[in-house]
């Protein structure tokens, strides 16, 4: 009797050892990165709304396809405070929770702190920073969601010269790596467009910016530019511009977020006269159809604006390049994949690799952008620019 039962045992051990190998759940965990608090904390919960969509994208077809199984995605977020401390936390704390795959983080200080450590511990991240140095060749598996001024800023001056007379204009940005480097740009292509620039910092963290308004009026500037201040920043700025008695046009050579704006800063009457540089050109169904995915995958509005379409490719393609790579683990693999695939979103449309002649590595999306424009408190719409290296 004791030999019969000790076979059915094994017998029953063999065919339940088989099991887990068949059943075992393929779960997939990506990080999302950025700051999700405090004045461009817009920018980072966008990050994060990417992130969620795509993978709710992936669970909507039975999962993500790695090999032969369906892996379940879900996504871990982090606050990265838009401090360089921050990100180098985040990436931290995702790699011991074995998270190779990040989507983020958003601003330069971030950028800069999340390089490093994603490099030392083997992870992919997408930052969105405009940094003069978001990416690096020593740093091959960092990817950028798309590009900084450089590649946009005379376009947005050119399309605001249509419409209002600048001659002079002050700049307005923290006075951290995330606001030097963009108005740094910024001033070289007012100047090429024959505008005088002068330019302020400030602070992270300011709430009352009078003092520094008052310096900046007292050049008399025809405009000033936010420049890459967060959203919820430069919706403040424009309300005390705008009580200080400053009547002209207010420009965005920095970032998306107009939507921030116009809510923290009392809406088109305060804000007037207003150009802006628009990561996507808003005005179309395919890209109107991504909040629409959004509510139904996700069960509620999308709140953050277009910086989350923006963001949604890197998100999108990521995932794409772990299908295509075969493993969740081999990050090498998957980076590999990564860089061939065909720059083509469902909503964006066709784009460009691009970053070669900036960083040495042509590892940054670039698609159509938009260039927004408000006047007389109208709002006009984006106007569509085509990408180009």
């Amino acid at each position: 009797m004791k030999t019969q039962n000790t076979a059915i045992l094994a017998a029953l051990a063999i065919g339940l050892g088989a099991v887990p190998a068949m059943a075992q759940p393929c779960e997939l965990k990506i990080g999302s990165m950025g700051p999700m608090s405090g004045g461009a904390a817009q920018w980072g919960l966008a990050m994060d709304g990417a992130a969620q969509l795509a993978a709710a994208e992936a669970n909507a077809e039975g999962g993500l396809k790695v090999g032969d199984k369906r892996c379940h995605v879900t996504v871990v977020p982090y606050d990265s405070k838009y401090t360089a401390d921050g990100a180098a936390a985040g990436a931290n704390a995702f790699a011991s929770q074995d998270i190779k795959f990040i989507i983020g983080p958003v601003g330069a200080p971030e950028a800069t702190g999340i390089k490093p450590v994603a490099a030392r511990n083997g992870q992919i991240a997408w930052n969105a920073s405009f940094a003069k140095d978001a990416l690096a060749t020593k740093y091959p598996l960092m990817f950028h969601m798309g590009p900084g001024p450089g590649a946009w800023a005379d376009s947005v001056i050119k399309e605001a010269l249509k419409h209002f007379k600048i001659t002079s204009v002050a700049l307005i940005a923290p006075n951290d790596q995330g606001g030097t480097d963009i108005v740094s740009v910024d001033e070289i292509a007012y100047k090429d467009n024959g505008i005088k620039t002068t330019s302020e910092y400030y602070q992270r963290g300011t709430t009352n910016f009078a003092p520094i308004i008052t310096r900046l009026l007292a050049a008399h500037p025809d405009a000033v530019d936010t420049a890459s201040s967060p959203p919820g920043d430069a919706g403040v700025i424009v309300k005390q511009l705008r009580l200080a008695g400053f009547t002209g046009p207010i420009g965005r050579n920095g970032g998306p977020g107009t939507a921030e704006i116009l809510k923290v800063s009392g809406g088109l009457d305060v804000l007037k006269d207003f150009y802006w540089y628009e990561s996507q050109p808003p005005n179309t169904p395919q890209m109107r159809a991504i909040d629409e995915e959004y509510k139904k995958l996700l069960g509620k509005d999308q709140v953050f604006g277009t910086s989350l379409w923006g963001n949604l490719p890197g998100a999108r393609m990521t995932l794409k390049a772990i299908t295509n790579a075969g493993t969740i683990d081999d990050v090498e693999k998957v980076a590999a994949e990564l860089r061939k695939l065909p720059v083509d979103d469902p909503n964006m449309g066709k784009g460009l690799w691009a970053g070669m002649k900036q960083f040495g590595i042509a590892q940054e999306l670039m698609f159509p952008f938009g260039v927004g424009i408000i006047k007389d408190g109208k709002d006009l719409g984006v106007v569509r620019v085509e990408p180009k290296l």
